[in-house]
């Protein structure tokens, strides 16, 4: 059994207020090459910086039942194959499932996409994305052969 740790030694930043002035959006549409991490990041990247973001929130949805959104470690690759194991695991190809008219792999993918999730937000912070030193956003495709996928890009806060 685990227990509460009664010390603390958190610290924080002073909060910082902006005004939203801006929703800015764009679509981003990504050729996949079957199962497997897209690394996302540098595109929504490019997008804050093209949109003059200072301060507030990018949100990523993915209009898909397939395929998925997810940060992750974007430092050792071995990570990105565990996840893989893990997800073909939880939703086998070789399961009786009921809806199987698109294909084995189909089911299997809406079940992974479920786990891991569509949409994503993320702070931006003085123009910057607010991730971790080894945190990546990464388009997870569940299906086996190529899709092109579209994931809506929308900037919500203060631009420069």
């Amino acid at each position: 059994m685990s227990s509460v740790s009664r010390s603390r030694q958190i610290s924080r930043s002073r909060p910082s207020a902006v005004n939203v002035n801006s929703i800015v959006s764009a679509v981003l549409t990504v050729q996949t090459q079957g199962k497997g991490f897209v690394d996302l990041t540098a595109d929504v990247a490019k997008f804050v910086r093209e949109a003059g973001a200072h301060e507030g929130a990018v949100t990523l949805f993915i209009r898909h039942t397939s395929a998925s959104l997810t940060i992750q470690e974007n430092a050792d690759p071995s990570v990105l194959a565990d996840l893989e194991t893990a997800l073909a695991r939880l939703a086998p190809e070789d399961f009786a499932w009921t809806h199987d008219t698109e294909g084995r792999d189909d089911m299997p993918a809406h079940v992974k996409t479920m786990l891991t999730g569509v949409s994503l937000q993320i702070p931006v912070l003085n123009g910057e994305l607010a991730l971790g030193t080894w945190q990546a956003i990464y388009l997870v495709e569940h299906r086996s052969r190529p899709h092109a996928r579209d994931v809506v890009l929308q900037f919500l806060g203060a631009v420069t």
